[in-house]
């Protein structure tokens, strides 16, 4: 059965009923995976149910077990490791564009064909602008990539609505258990510019981030060379003192004028008017004093290893084609197991090119097809 399922993800079959009709219709690669052809071949609702109640722990042991294989050869390595998720679509009528159903997309509206899936967002990228999104009912795909071979280490499947940058720290610790991870560089992108994964990379795994700054609705004020802000009225700020605020220092900058007795706003702030001492408007600035805002991002070192992160969007193009984009069973647990078939897939034909050395690219599974 597991022979099966690595043949149809092989082969791009999105659907069961694609690889019995496939099985029935070449015996020869139903006997390789170990089927006895001269008796009927298992039925649809015996692959379903094979999904459904098969130990996702088996599955992922065996992941494992090729990772450290290709390791072995020098193939992979933690050097420079990126993690993405790419979303999975469920198997319901509300994620169908042509679906006129009112409030599809309320969180309170659960699809009844599946009762595991959740609500989430896909987002054509990551600016705080972006307006190419789109809601769907479904699960997450989080994996961990070396981004020299561009071939998976680990990977893990959630519900919709989980946020990527809650599962990372997770995933390096489960990698790190039978691969270290140790003086990695850790490479992301902004949904996963969190303070924790900074410093725990740095002080657990002694490794260095990648990650592109995500500003969180923060305003860009004016700034003098010097790094004092400029006020609405074009004058220069005073600074006035620091105070840690949870667990940041912000440095308070003071309007110039607050303690002149004959001055006059400007721009007639309404907070220069208010008949305190300390009047006139206010602003603060977070100090780099932690690793997230130390990284210098215009920097050429910067900008040269974050692209080895498009390896992650190379991957899940290839996850994608073996049609893991949109499923057709109706719980968690095949989801689950059917994401790990394919990375299985994709790992097999990087060994498989490894062991007979044939000298073709591991990571087009059509080439390796064509020469077995």
């Amino acid at each position: 059965m597991i022979c099966a399922f690595i043949v149809m993800k092989c082969e791009g079959f999105s659907m069961i009923t694609d690889l019995v009709d496939y099985l029935n219709n070449n015996l020869l690669i139903a006997h390789y995976c170990g089927f006895d052809i001269t008796a009927p071949l298992p039925s649809y609702w015996t692959f379903d149910r094979f999904l459904k109640n098969f130990d996702h722990s088996v599955l992922s042991s065996i992941m494992e077990s090729q990772v450290l294989l290709l390791a072995s050869q020098g193939i992979v390595d933690t050097s420079f490791i990126g993690l993405d998720s790419t979303p999975v679509a469920a198997n319901t009528s509300q994620n169908n564009q042509k679906s006129f159903l009112p409030d599809k997309f309320k969180p309170d509206k659960q699809p009844k064909a599946d009762r595991d899936c959740k609500l989430g967002v896909h987002t054509a990228s990551n600016k705080l602008n972006e307006k190419n999104y789109a809601f769907y009912w479904g699960y997450k795909n989080h994996v961990l990539v070396d981004c020299i071979s561009g071939l998976p280490l680990y990977e893990l499947t959630t519900t919709a609505d989980i946020h990527d940058s809650s599962v990372a720290l997770d995933i390096l610790a489960s990698t790190h258990s039978f691969l270290p991870v140790t003086e990695c560089t850790f490479l992301a992108d902004k949904g996963y510019d969190v303070k924790n994964i900074y410093h725990q990379v740095h002080s657990f795994y002694q490794g260095e981030c990648i990650i592109p700054l995500n500003k969180r609705n923060t305003k860009n004020p004016k700034l003098l060379p010097q790094g004092n802000p400029i006020c609405e009225a074009g004058l220069a700020m005073w600074k006035d003192g620091t105070f840690s605020d949870n667990g940041r220092t912000r440095q308070k900058f003071c309007c110039p004028l607050k303690s002149s007795k004959h001055a006059d706003c400007p721009c007639h702030h309404k907070n220069f008017y208010n008949g305190k001492k300390h009047r006139g408007c206010t602003k603060y600035m977070t100090l780099p004093d932690d690793l997230r805002l130390s990284i210098d991002r215009e920097s050429s070192y910067f900008k040269r290893n974050y692209s080895l992160r498009t390896e992650c969007e190379r991957y899940n193009s290839r996850f994608k084609s073996t049609g893991q984009e949109r499923m057709w069973v109706r719980n968690q647990t095949s989801v689950a197991n059917l994401n790990t078939f394919a990375h299985i897939s994709l790992l097999a034909v990087a060994v498989a090119v490894i062991t007979t050395r044939s000298g073709q690219s591991y990571r087009k599974i059509k080439t390796v097809k064509r020469i077995a």
